[in-house]
């Protein structure tokens, strides 16, 4: 189904395979050799090391399916195939909030790359919705759970821009 596709940037499906690896080849080699140090005890119904390695292992596998499902639904969007100045996935936006005059800056990434510290916000968050394909004084307005927000495009650029 196309609906259930994850768009990322290059860098965020480089992350996830780099999780991944990680994931795989030191942290679960790590906690196969507590499992089978554990075992190595004796008796394995009264071992609550052994249970514990186990339930480890167990839940570092369940977050290996996890990403493994996410890094076969993802899909890259290549933020050079869009004009420069359009609101895609990728960039960095800087938003005047019409009603209070504050600047924001965001940049909209793809499912597991937000960071709401650092401004990086969700492609599929009501905002990005909002700016998405806008250009540089564009006006959009959307509904927010405060109520409605009325935001001016003051600049767009690469995200690796400052």
């Amino acid at each position: 189904m196309i609906d259930d596709r994850i768009p990322m940037t290059r860098q965020g499906y480089e992350k996830l395979k780099a999780e991944i690896d990680y994931l795989r080849n030191e942290v679960m080699l790590e906690a196969e050799k507590r499992v089978a140090a554990a075992r190595a005890e004796g008796d394995l119904r009264e071992n609550a090391e052994y249970h514990a390695a186990r339930e480890s292992l167990a839940l570092i596998q369940q977050k290996l399916a996890q990403l493994y499902e996410k890094l076969r639904r993802a899909y890259i969007v290549e933020v050079e195939e869009t004009p420069a100045d359009v609101v895609a996935m990728g960039r960095k936006v800087v938003l005047r909030d019409l009603d209070t005059d504050e600047l924001d800056v965001y940049i909209l990434v793809g499912l597991g790359e937000e960071n709401y510290r650092e401004g990086k916000i969700l492609v599929s968050s009501p905002l990005a919705q909002a700016i998405l394909g806008k250009r540089k004084g564009d006006q959009v307005s959307f509904q927010a759970p405060k109520g409605i927000i009325r935001l001016e495009i003051v600049d767009v650029q690469p995200a690796d821009q400052d």
